[in-house]
């Protein structure tokens, strides 16, 4: 599916009309007519999740997925932090007495997390702005195309941070900053200058491409890149997911356990 231009699309129509479905535009001084160029923009629409699926069928088994890529270069002291808070993470796992996290809590996934898609998302490309609704905890990001960044003092930390957008040719570039620090993808720490640059490709008609880059000068030693595919389910219906873990139970060590009713 292609979004063309409005006002392009408008002339062509209206020219083709007149002139039997040849897309021209007539010269009333009676001077040769010219051809109308229309600009494209791929339509990212609908209703995506990964390919291949990366995840288990269990999403109780859902913390064994490793960060993507090789993992982010970060620097020391964070790198030993990191390591070490993963390493108890995957050892609670195991034994069964999973840690609380995010997800526990039924916080938002935040930037670049939503777009992880546990469960399917759905993008919607309207004029102006870019919408991603995530099945998992209703969540709802925007993107908003060709607006410029707030000033810094303006820019208020948020779950999913700003979101700006522009085309260039076949690719989507959004970049976002103004992350909450306390939102942390695969519990990778980052500071207020933390900028994630997305670039989305359709690489077939239903297959999209989106290469990750997350730079950040006070954590980082090189940005963290990794990329994620998805594939188009034009049948599959995005459904109400309220997050209330009435089963689930936060004990006073950290750990959850599921209530047994």
């Amino acid at each position: 599916m292609i979004f063309k231009n409005i006002a392009g699309f408008a002339l062509a129509s209206a020219t083709a009309l007149g002139l039997g479905g040849s897309a021209v535009a007539a010269n009333t001084a009676g001077e040769p007519t010219q051809a109308v160029s229309t600009q494209t923009k791929p339509n990212i629409t609908g209703v995506w999740e990964r390919y291949p699926s990366p995840f288990p069928e269990g999403l109780s088994d859902a913390d064994d997925i490793p960060p993507p890529g090789s993992g982010p270069d970060l620097k020391e002291p964070h790198a030993s932090q990191w390591k070490a808070q993963r390493s108890k993470r995957q050892a609670a796992l195991k034994a069964g007495t999973p840690l609380v996290d995010d997800s526990t809590r039924c916080l938002p996934e935040g930037t670049p997390g939503i777009m992880q898609a546990i469960y399917p998302i759905q993008i919607l490309q309207t004029p102006g702005q870019i919408t991603v609704l995530a099945e998992l905890f209703m969540q709802t990001r925007r993107i908003y195309l060709d607006q410029p960044f707030p000033a810094a003092d303006d820019l208020e930390p948020s779950y999913f941070g700003f979101s700006s957008a522009h085309w260039e040719g076949d690719t989507l570039i959004v970049k976002t900053r103004g992350v909450r620090k306390e939102v942390r993808f695969f519990e990778i720490p980052h500071g207020d200058a933390m900028t994630v640059t997305e670039r989305y490709r359709l690489t077939a008609p239903n297959m999209l491409k989106l290469d990750i880059s997350i730079e950040d000068p006070e954590y980082l030693n090189t940005p963290y890149r990794f990329t994620w595919e998805y594939k188009r389910n034009d049948t599959y219906r995005v459904s109400e997911y309220v997050c209330d873990h009435r089963l689930d139970i936060v004990n006073p060590d950290g750990t959850v356990s599921l209530r047994v009713q």
